[in-house]
Parts: C-alpha cells; sequence; structure tokens
C-alpha cells in the first residue's frame, strides 16, 4: 500500500507498510505520516521512508521541501534520520527513546505545552507513553501517533490501566480546542470531530482482547 490522502490545505498524509510488522505486533500493517504546512514551515510528523517506487510520494515531499521533522512518541522513531539527512532539517521529539531504537539525530526536546516553529503545539495525552499529540492550528487537526487508533470502522482510544482516572479527562480537554479534523498513526488515518467525541464514549481499544 502506498497511498496519500489530502485533508486541508497545507495538511496531507501518506501510508505505507511497516517494515518491522508482524501478524502478532497488535496494529495493521500500514501506518500513517503526515505532512503540515504552517507558520512558513513544512514538517513531516511520525515519517516512514516511502519506498523507492513510491516515487509521487517523494515527488511531492521534493516540490515542497520538509523544514523539520518531528517524532511524537518514542517508539516512532521510524525514519527521522533519513529525513534529517535529505532534507538538511532540524529534528524534534522526546528525550527518552527505547534503548534499541535511538536516533542517530540529535532531537531538540518535546514536552507538552511546547510550540515548534510554524505555531503547531505539542499537547499532553494522559496515557504514562511519553506521546505528545500536535495540534495544527491553521489547518485545525489533532495528529496522535497511538493515543487513539481506528479498529472496525470507529475511532478509539487506546487502552490503558489510566484510563478513567487520566486519559479520559485529558481527552475531553481537548475539546477545548476548535479542531475539526483528526489524524492517527494505525488504521482509517482521518477522522472528523464528532468520531472523537464517540471515542471518548466507547470503551477504550485493547489488543490483547483484541476489541
Amino acid at each position: 500500500m502506498n497511498e496519500t490522502i489530502d485533508v486541508a490545505p497545507g495538511l496531507w498524509v501518506w501510508r505505507v507498510e511497516h517494515p518491522d510488522w508482524d501478524p502478532d505486533a497488535g496494529w495493521e500493517p500500514a501506518v500513517t505520516s503526515t505532512v503540515v504546512e504552517s507558520g512558513g514551515e513544512v514538517a513531516v510528523l511520525d515519517a516512514i521512508a516511502p519506498p523507492a517506487e513510491a516515487s509521487e510520494i517523494w515527488e511531492r515531499l521534493d516540490a515542497t521541501p520538509p523544514t523539520m521533522a518531528v517524532v511524537l512518541k518514542p517508539d516512532h522513531v521510524r525514519d527521522v534520520d533519513l529525513f534529517v539527512r535529505r532534507y538538511g532539517v532540524e529534528a524534534y521529539g522526546p528525550s527518552l527513546f527505547w534503548r534499541h531504537d535511538i536516533p542517530e539525530t540529535e532531537l531538540e526536546p518535546i514536552d507538552p505545552g511546547t510550540e515548534l516553529p510554524g505555531g503547531l503545539v505539542a499537547l499532553y495525552d494522559g496515557r504514562g507513553r511519553a506521546e505528545t499529540p500536535l495540534w495544527l492550528p491553521e489547518q485545525r487537526a489533532l495528529v496522535f501517533a497511538d493515543a487513539l487508533t481506528e479498529r472496525n470502522g470507529s475511532l478509539r482510544v487506546w487502552a490503558t490501566p489510566w484510563h478513567e482516572l487520566s486519559v479520559l479527562p485529558v481527552l475531553r480537554a481537548m475539546l477545548e480546542l476548535p479542531f475539526e479534523h483528526v489524524i492517527v498513526s494505525h488504521g482509517h488515518p482521518v477522522h472528523d470531530r464528532a468520531a472523537f467525541e464517540r471515542a471518548l464514549e466507547l470503551p477504550p481499544f485493547d489488543e490483547a482482547g483484541g476489541e
């Protein structure tokens, strides 16, 4: 699978198969990378490099080259080093990483509340997974790494032991933002505000339980 989806002016995603996927991964092989143009910057978010044969994706990236690369979660390092080398950009992300998945690039740290170049704002997701979703004011969009996912046609909150205690209050607070679009990494990538609101009322997605 190599496809692109336009979400809003200056906001699009591409989907490719994750190179390390296996049937026991707990998520589907296709994953989403996001591109946003905001405040004179072009950011790639949680980007996985398209294969060489996906020339239409590379051509689109090269036509409006990224000026920064952002990692939203420690286990979404993915191909940040490749994008830094190819486009000579600054990179931003978490301060800590998994021991076997550390980028060569020294990333500028992101914490909840950090405002990145272009006006992108890092949020807190309440899940204790060091994820910083991004608020994109120009496109009125939220971009998540793993806090939310799509399964069987529904947007769901990914389960943690703290779902009721800390996750739901934090996600509900995001409703104060005037967002219209929600982008997630796994499953169908693009959702609307109503789907986000429904997700807060549904049971969380438990990959171990398969629901």
